[in-house]
């Protein structure tokens, strides 16, 4: 009989943790959401404040999440954090979140986008299903469910198979972005100067005070943060990062900062070469980044941003599977989920069971839902937690202010209590604009209350009966 694992292997580098931070954020929303900002605020200057806004505040919460992440490693991220914190209760919701909505549905409309972008490059078929009309969204469902099967097989066999992946794709893809900022900036040079985009530097930085609609900058700003969303998953696997109390807050202020910097230029680079009413009339199903690669330097350009998109889906996909995982692991761990996904492979050493589950909720999601209306929920969601930890990061210093802290978050207490008003701002702003979606969020994590009540129930007969 084979010996049972019952933890989990610290195979993961600081080099490592820092690509699979930069490798959890870049995915797609980089590459698309310039239209739809475009569209909404009208103003070179205001949608690049937009992004670096975004960005800051992204900042923020990694930096609040370091100081708790280098106090309280270990596998599960938040959920080991809110457990010290706040009690098993919210931990548990925490882990809920997640399973139904926040991190499954990211791995399921990031494969979703994978599939949409493979098709624009090599079209896909167009199936039926039980004699119904022939389409391609069959096809486009089918390429998702393989992608993820295919990737939730690479990292149920091993956390380096997967982040040796994660460090080969980012790398090329940020490599790829940095040259494609270059050509922008330095080789492009427009056709004519009649249809040249206006060069950034002579743009008006005053006129947009006088057309500035919190409105439009909210409803912008929410596509910023699905671009930078994924700055967290680090913590996931801090069970399995070497040094961890050292690494984590290296990896989350490193990473999210790169990132940052890097939307911000390349955002200004698609500026550069169209202009931004050329941006906002960009076709919806269409990237806008493979337009503005196409008139830089037409098809060839186009499939390049293309294949890239495809590299950041995919890169993006694996590295969230390989880090949400280990949440419902650690749940279960506790026994307030299914015990079979707290078990570790004996011969793998990951959460083989946990990453199964995620694989299979994933892909019901696939088949299930829209995409749209699951990612706004995310976030949504997400930032009711992300709050909750700058609040954790108050209380753990009140409560136990000799505590070792290997990192302290910048500028405390006002960066903290910064970002948690934020992010509860964020949270009733979104629940008035968008009352009924905002009402599904808070139902489906509610849904977890009565799964909670039933595994504290039995964990006490179990006690009781061992007596």
């Amino acid at each position: 009989m084979e010996p049972t694992a019952t933890t989990l292997k610290r195979n993961v580098t600081r080099t490592s943790a820092i690509l699979l931070v930069v490798s959890a954020i870049v995915g797609s929303g980089v590459f698309k959401k310039i239209t739809p900002m475009a569209e909404q605020l009208g103003s070179e200057w205001m949608i690049l404040a937009c992004w670096l806004v975004a960005g800051l505040l992204s900042l923020m919460g990694a930096l609040c999440t370091a100081e708790l992440a280098a106090m309280m490693p270990g596998s599960g991220g938040e959920f080991v954090f809110f457990k010290r914190i706040y009690g098993r209760f919210f931990s548990f919701l925490y882990a809920w979140a997640n399973l139904v909505v926040m991190k499954t549905a990211t791995v399921a409309a990031l494969s979703y986008i994978f599939a949409q972008s493979f098709h624009a490059v090599i079209p896909l078929p167009e199936l039926a299903l039980f004699g119904g009309e022939p389409t391609t969204s069959l096809s486009i469902k089918l390429l998702a469910t393989v992608l993820v099967v295919v990737l939730s097989v690479i990292n149920y066999r091993g956390v380096s198979l997967g982040a040796t992946l994660s460090r080969f794709f980012i790398i090329a893809i940020v490599a790829v972005m940095v040259c494609f900022i270059g050509f922008a900036f330095f080789i492009y040079e427009p056709a004519s100067a009649a249809t040249a985009a206006a060069p950034l530097v002579e743009a008006d930085s005053g006129s947009w005070f006088s057309t500035f609609s919190t409105t439009a900058f909210f409803a912008a700003a929410l596509g910023a943060f699905w671009s930078y969303e994924g700055w967290n998953n680090v913590g996931y696997i801090g069970e399995e990062v070497k040094n961890p109390q050292k690494n984590i807050p290296i990896a989350l202020m490193v990473g999210t900062g790169s990132i940052v910097v890097l939307y911000v230029i390349i955002n200004a680079a698609y500026m550069q070469v169209m202009s931004v009413e050329e941006l906002a009339a960009v076709d919806p199903n269409k990237i806008a980044a493979v337009e503005v690669a196409a008139e830089m330097a037409g098809p060839i350009g186009a499939l390049i941003l293309s294949v890239l998109i495809l590299l950041s889906t995919l890169n993006c996909t694996n590295t969230t599977i390989l880090t949400s995982a280990r949440i419902f692991y650690a749940v279960a761990k506790e026994r307030l989920f299914l015990q079979y996904a707290g078990r570790v492979h004996p011969t793998h050493g990951t959460p083989a069971n946990a990453i199964i589950l995620q694989g299979v909720w994933a892909v019901v999601l696939i088949w299930w839902g829209t995409f749209d209306d699951l990612t706004d929920l995310l976030i949504f969601a997400a930032f009711i937690f992300y709050g909750a930890t700058a609040l954790g990061v108050l209380l753990m210093r009140r409560r136990e202010p000799d505590a070792e802290r290997p990192y302290r978050v910048f500028a405390y207490p006002v960066l903290p209590i910064l970002f948690a008003l934020f992010c509860l701002s964020l949270v009733f702003i979104t629940i008035y604009n968008s009352p009924v979606q905002s009402l599904i969020g808070l139902a489906l994590i509610a849904a977890g209350i009565p799964v909670y009540m039933y595994y504290i129930r039995r964990d006490a007969d179990e006690t009781v009966e061992n007596r």
